[in-house]
């Protein structure tokens, strides 16, 4: 799935997709590269596109639930299970996802 244009996301920046569900969130780091991971944390309903982004870790504005963006992994309690990552190819100057067929990892009482 295309998501925008590289050049329309900024080094430090983040991207609410919705157009998925449950939505993703697209982060570029500082150095340049762009991941994406499920955009719900997983302890609790907070957008982690809202979040700080420090390295490749991304930290939940709720309660501060640090996720390696590389893999998911939850680098900070109080979230104790990882949210899922998604792949990213940059073709031709745009950002493309291809969204991970395994199961989401939503908060209790969550649903999309």
């Amino acid at each position: 799935m295309r998501i925008c244009a590289l050049a329309e996301l900024a080094p430090g920046d983040a991207l609410r997709i919705d157009a998925v569900s449950p939505p993703i969130a697209v982060f570029r780091t500082d150095d340049g590269e762009v991941f994406a991971i499920d955009d719900t944390c997983t302890h609790q309903d907070a957008s982690l596109a809202d979040g700080w982004l420090e390295g490749c870790e991304v930290e939940c504005p709720l309660h501060a639930s640090r996720f390696d963006l590389r893999t998911g992994y939850v680098d900070a309690p109080p979230a104790k299970r990882a949210v899922r990552s998604h792949a990213v190819t940059i073709e031709d100057g745009d950002i493309h996802v291809t969204i991970s067929d395994a199961e989401p990892n939503l908060p209790p009482g969550v649903t999309y």
